[in-house]
């Protein structure tokens, strides 16, 4: 143990290693954000991370180029990894009700160095989910188009690689500025707004089912696994990134009333009915449409027009871009609440956790957001973009999931309004689920996560670790977590 008053060796619990004290009470913080979700409005978040992009775009390009009619296995085992990885979400949403999500998390279990690698590597990510979903609105927007005779030019029309001549996708950047604008707003308005295009889209999956049911050909599922069983673990991985936008919403536990009980409640409803959603959706695409006709920018409108329901590919168009928005807007706001906790902790700068005195939102945050995902929606492929937001996420649900079960150990004590069951099998399983669909994620997305970490840890070195709020508790408190409540 180091003197009073000395410094702590670096690699400890009082140096990179230092715990984020627990706080589990629900108070609101003086300048703080603001607490107005309830049950309802925290699934309908949820449910606008989980049913978006995956359902109306992400199926078919996965089942076009990688699995076939075999995405549904692909669906099955991201599913199953992000149920084992959603328990213990749900287990921590239930004892820390606080703003940043895994951030948070294993920043009180883990230590601070481990919080901050987490941290830094959703603010990549989540910007990212926000760009992918843009994208795939972008699609759809461009079949209204052509539907309505409207002949745009092409240099608008994806980003650089996509298509002949063009430059920019200037319909996903345009939306990623105007979601920026909604979320500054405040968190009460953009509650209803999302929760009403949420209903919007439910429905809008509904007409896709019903009305493709009737028009399904056995033969479309043969071969049923053209890539073989490579293909559809491959698919996995890319499609997991459909199926956790409860993790976008538990980075909102600051703004939800009784965030204790009704946090992991609607992770586990939101998820439940994303899994049953997404089953029967790729079961009425494929067998719809042969996986190779299908147009992968605007999947369901196409299928069910190759069927002779153009009318529904039109309705389907116009909700996909109005329900794959809920998507968006989600991740949007969890990225500014995971940076907005960051600076509040003193790892970033506490310029960006300043916020809005009357709208009580990171307003600055959300503008540097919305800029950045709007770069990467022009200038990058959906696929690209995908898989970059896929590494990090797993990586985080790894980390959450090595945090629950070192909680059960260091912290007995805690009060938990729901605990992960069978731990730690249950952990176990979404950890083995998160490291074998990293495995399957292509060379350059890893290139791309190291050179973001490796910048990460010099802005740690220089600024996070020197200006950590933990430096003020003093060698003598450092390495202590406490429940407030």
């Amino acid at each position: 143990m180091p003197k009073t008053g000395s410094k702590p060796p670096t690699f400890s619990r009082g140096g990179i290693f230092r715990l984020k004290p627990v706080d589990s009470s629900e108070e609101e913080t003086s300048g703080g954000l603001k607490r107005t979700m309830g049950l309802w409005q925290l699934v309908a978040l949820s449910l606008g991370g989980l049913v978006g992009a995956g359902v109306f775009s992400l199926a078919g390009v996965v089942a076009h180029e990688d699995a076939g009619p075999g995405v549904m296995i692909s669906f099955l085992i991201a599913i199953v990894a992000s149920c084992a990885a959603a328990l213990c979400y749900a287990e921590f949403a239930g004892m820390i009700p606080k703003a940043g999500s895994a951030y948070t998390y294993s920043y009180a279990a883990l230590g601070e160095a481990v919080g901050w690698a987490i941290g830094w590597d959703l603010l990549l990510e989540y910007t990212a989910i926000v760009a992918v979903v843009a994208i795939a609105i972008s699609g759809y927007l461009s079949y209204l188009a052509d539907q309505i005779g409207l002949n745009l030019p092409d240099w608008m029309l994806g980003a650089p690689g996509t298509g002949s001549g063009h430059k920019v996708d200037l319909f996903a950047a345009a939306l990623c500025l105007l979601l920026a604008y909604v979320l500054s707003r405040g968190t009460q308005g953009t509650a209803r707004f999302e929760t009403i295009l949420v209903v919007i889209k439910l429905g809008i999956v509904a007409l896709v089912i019903v009305a493709g049911a009737f028009h399904i050909s056995g033969g479309n599922y043969s071969p049923f696994l053209p890539f073989g069983i490579s293909g559809a673990i491959s698919g996995a991985a890319t499609t997991f990134f459909a199926v956790y936008g409860y993790d976008a919403m538990s980075a909102a536990a600051e703004e939800s009333a009784e965030a204790k009980k009704v946090l992991p409640k609607a992770i586990m409803i939101s998820l439940g009915i994303a899994a049953l959603i997404y089953v029967a959706v790729c079961i009425v695409l494929l067998g719809m449409q042969n996986y190779q006709d299908i147009n992968t920018k605007s999947p369901f409108s196409s299928a069910l027009s190759s069927v002779g329901l153009a009318w529904a590919g039109t309705v389907v168009a116009v909700g996909a871009v109005i329900g794959i928005t809920t998507s968006a807007l989600a991740n949007m706001l969890a990225v500014t609440r995971v940076w907005f906790s960051m600076s509040r902790d003193g790892l970033l700068p506490a310029w960006f956790a300043k916020n809005d005195a009357k709208r009580h939102v990171p307003t600055r945050v959300i503008w540097l957001v919305g800029i950045g995902s709007a770069i990467i929606a022009g200038f990058l492929p959906i696929r690209e973009a995908a898989d970059l937001t896929n590494i990090g996420i797993l990586m985080a649900f790894i980390v959450v999931a090595v945090a629950v079960t070192v909680m059960r150990r260091t912290r007995p004590d805690l009060p938990r309004s729901f605990r992960t069951p069978l731990v730690p099998l249950v952990p176990l399983i979404g950890i083995a689920f998160s490291i074998w669909l990293i495995a399957n994620l292509d060379w350059v997305t890893w290139v791309r996560f190291a050179v973001w970490m490796v910048l990460g840890l010099i802005v740690y070195a220089f600024y996070g670790y020197r200006n950590s709020a933990e430096n003020d508790r003093g060698p003598t408190e450092e390495g202590t977590a406490h429940d407030s409540a």
